[in-house]
């Protein structure tokens, strides 16, 4: 039987659920919207994926090789909000708890922790799952490698997979054509520009005919004037946005799949810290899904 890795996202995972979810605070008045809806996500992945290894990945607080490659990336996205902060730390401590191992790693993004573990798994034994809200990471979706993506697409129960079919018909073009069509097009939400003039239905078909950023500088000349004279004026842009654009396949971090299958969502403890939040609603389903599993006699997997 296939096991089946889920990599949350777990920075895309608070951002949407801190601005999807109304204010809510513990017994003690601690701002905890955010974790209540990562709790949630995560309950709702085991009872309706059923993994049998989880893992969340995280950003670190310092600036990643990206500023470095581009000192005004993300600059111009406003400072994180005052009550999500702590939230941060109330998530690992509670990941801690259920024992699901939490990947990061100053310099980089989640983004590129993710693309490292998902990389790393032996496909043939596993089927892997990333949840996020993050566009980005779709370039990591792989038919061959049976990498897929669960994005949600309303509040946070429910989502959307997005195989290599799905990926095309959202973006326009493949999942490993992703950090080529972003060379050409930019991403304003990170403040790199691409190359001016030459919009998503250029690099789409573009990308189309010559499959990479490096094909299309190898067939300029085949190329019209006008669209070629953009591509040559904007190149250096480009290629830059490329590199900012791709994710990392290889940052050094010690993973081990077999770390990430000894998670119990009902535990004793967790039990205890739901009562200490309030999660009211939480406790009755993470008590519920206690008994499925039970009942279901994965309780080894847990």
């Amino acid at each position: 039987m296939q096991s089946k890795l889920v990599i949350f996202d777990g920075n895309a995972i608070m951002y949407r659920a801190f601005h999807a979810l109304p204010p809510l605070t513990s017994k003690s008045g601690e701002p905890i919207n955010a974790l209540y809806g990562l709790v949630s996500m995560l309950i709702n992945i085991v009872e309706n994926l059923k993994p049998t290894h989880i893992v969340f990945c995280f950003d670190e607080k310092e600036k990643t090789f990206r500023n470095e490659l581009l000192p005004t990336y993300q600059s111009q996205r406003p400072e994180t909000p005052s009550d999500l902060i702590p939230q941060f730390q109330k998530a690992r401590d509670f990941l801690k708890s259920v024992n699901i191992p939490v990947y990061s790693k100053s310099g980089y993004e989640a983004d590129d922790i993710i693309g490292t573990i998902a990389s790393s798994i032996e496909h043939k034994a596993y089927s892997t799952v990333i949840v996020t809200g993050d566009r980005d990471i779709l370039q990591l979706v792989d038919d061959k490698k049976n990498i897929k993506l669960y994005m949600p697409v309303v509040g946070l129960s429910n989502g959307k997979f997005f195989t290599e079919k799905e990926t095309f018909e959202r973006m326009g073009v493949s999942p490993f054509q992703i950090p080529d069509y972003k060379a050409l097009v930019g991403d304003p939400s990170d403040n790199y520009f691409g190359i001016a003039g030459i919009g998503p239905k250029t690099a789409s078909s573009l990308l189309l005919k010559y499959k990479t950023l490096d094909g299309i500088y190898e067939n300029l000349d085949e190329i019209q004037e006008k669209v070629k004279q953009k591509l040559i004026d904007g190149r250096e842009s480009a290629y830059l946005s490329y590199k900012v654009a791709t994710i990392v396949k290889d940052v050094p971090i010690n993973f081990d799949i077999n770390d990430s299958n000894n998670w119990d969502v009902v535990s004793p403890e967790v039990i205890k810290l739901f009562e200490n939040y309030g999660f009211k609603t939480l406790k009755t389903r993470i008590e519920k899904l206690g008994k499925r599993i039970e009942e279901e006699n994965q309780g080894s997997l847990f």
